[in-house]
């Protein structure tokens, strides 16, 4: 490229646990090569967040800075109409070249934006051939050159979402689909059950086709990166890759604890970011992506935004603000509402569900596969998974977990008496955050303890639930 300014280069898994990447912590053999090399010429953040732990909403919130419930993305659908500028927007005003691969309906906010380059999943093996994503990478990156433009490419995997690679589902065949195998596959001795599941055969078994699954995600990354390095691009390209969301599997995905909004979040910029560079001290999150490439490229930043840039942090500055994210939920694929808020330290975590009453059912996706019904059969004679069952179906309006000590969420500790004080300043800080950034949910909040009043905002919620769908336009996925 003939331009000074950088190209932005965004690679996005969907559904991948922040520990099943090997810098992170996995322990399933060579499960990452390529992503780990990534972090090998980069940074790799240790306390990096997406917004809301759901598909197009989280994707929502890298493409407009803002929280769902500030941009009207809350759920599967567009922002149609609606006057909140998106990063491809102020990209294209720069002149940028706009490219995305993958997951293209789902990264898109606004119906009515026209990417330059676009192709999704129908074209790309179902979103798992990674030689079919090495093809269209370098015929982007060769049409980016020829206009002399820099460019922004968005590269979405479609793994590890379900179906998992070798599961029944897939081996049954949907509509006529074949997928292609992953350049590894891994068996139920491999692979490491993480801690907020029972280690339960059926379990396993599910754990090793996700484990597959990731390694085939693994491969579109090394092919992606590949294509990058070919094209003579990569010295002048800012490069992140993360995950949109947790694994969906009951207490990960389409939650709001650890294991749900927690990300791998790398950053390369050759020549800019040092290599191999660790970072355990700051707090990035999803909403902060747009300043960041904004201010990175030099480009005006438009207001409304929620997040604010962590460029300084990329560049080695210290910034003492970040020290805590806040993360939410608003509703599953299937428009189901659960709203909950959340914010997470280094070492608390506090969550509040404004929809559990005892009696609301909550239902999602990760639902459907071996690992739940494993676990409900086993909590017919297991007192433990029976008590993890009833929580995941349930909830209570009000958690609290030392996330340094339990990441895995399974001692609440709001009804103990020691942490009392942890209780009630998490409380006000939620509190704070909620008055800042005009969180409908403010007053529910406050009246936590009415089960009348949390009745009435759930009425409220179903109604803004219809009403964003409606503006929305068309239902832009099938699946979370």
């Amino acid at each position: 490229m003939t331009s000074r300014r950088p190209n932005i280069l965004l690679i996005t898994a969907d559904d991948l646990n922040w520990n099943s990447v090997g810098v992170y912590g996995c322990k399933t053999p060579e499960c990452s090569p390529n992503i780990d090399a990534l972090a090998a010429e980069g940074l790799r953040f240790n306390y990096a967040h997406v917004t809301i732990a759901v598909c197009q909403p989280s994707r929502g919130a890298l493409m407009t800075g803002r929280y769902p419930h500030n941009s009207g993305q809350e759920g599967f659908h567009f922002i149609n109409g609606c006057n909140v500028p998106l990063l491809t927007e102020e990209l294209q005003k720069a002149g940028y070249h706009n490219g995305i691969i993958g997951k293209a309906w789902h990264s898109s906010p606004k119906q009515e934006f026209r990417w330059d380059f676009y192709e999704d999943m129908k074209d790309l093996g179902w979103g798992r051939d990674s030689a079919i994503y090495h093809g269209f990478t370098t015929q982007f990156l060769a049409q980016a050159k020829a206009a002399d433009k820099p460019f922004f490419l968005m590269v979405n995997a479609h793994d590890p979402h379900r179906p998992f690679h070798g599961n029944d589902a897939e081996l049954q065949g949907k509509a006529g689909i074949t997928y292609p195998a992953p350049s590894r596959v891994y068996r139920t001795d491999e692979v490491e059950v993480p801690g907020f599941l029972p280690d339960l055969p059926e379990v396993r078994l599910e754990i090793s086709e996700y484990a597959s699954s990731t390694r085939r995600c693994d491969d579109v990354v090394g092919r992606v990166m590949a294509a990058l390095k070919a094209s003579g691009a990569y010295e002048n390209t800012l490069i992140m890759f993360l995950s949109d969301n947790g694994m969906a599997f009951p207490f990960s995905k389409t939650n709001c604890y650890l294991n749900s909004t927690k990300t791998p979040w790398i950053a390369c910029w050759p020549g800019r970011i040092e290599k191999g560079r660790v970072d355990s001290e700051h707090f990035i999150s999803g909403v902060d992506f747009m300043p960041t490439v904004l201010e990175a490229i030099g480009a005006r930043l438009p207001g409304g935004m929620d997040g604010s840039s962590f460029l300084p942090v990329l560049k080695g500055e210290k910034d003492p603000s970040r020290e805590r994210v806040f993360t939410q939920f608003h509703e599953t694929a299937n428009r189901r509402r659960y709203p909950m808020r959340c914010v997470q330290e280094r070492r608390f975590g506090y969550l509040f569900n404004a929809w559990s009453d005892g009696t609301r059912f909550f239902k999602n996706e990760s639902m459907a596969g071996r690992t739940f019904k494993a676990m409900q059969e086993a909590a017919e004679t297991d007192a433990n998974v029976a008590a993890r069952v009833q929580l995941f179906r349930f909830r209570v309006v009000e958690e609290l977990y030392d996330f340094e000590a339990d990441p895995d969420a399974l001692v609440n500790l709001a009804g103990n008496p020691a942490y009392r004080e942890e209780l009630d300043r998490m409380r006000a800080t939620m509190d704070a955050w909620m008055v800042k950034v005009g969180d409908p949910a403010l007053d529910a909040f406050r009246h936590r303890t009415s089960p009348e009043a949390l009745a009435a905002f759930m009425v409220d919620q179903e109604q803004r639930g219809q009403w964003l769908a409606e503006i929305g336009g068309t239902r832009s996925g099938h699946d979370d």
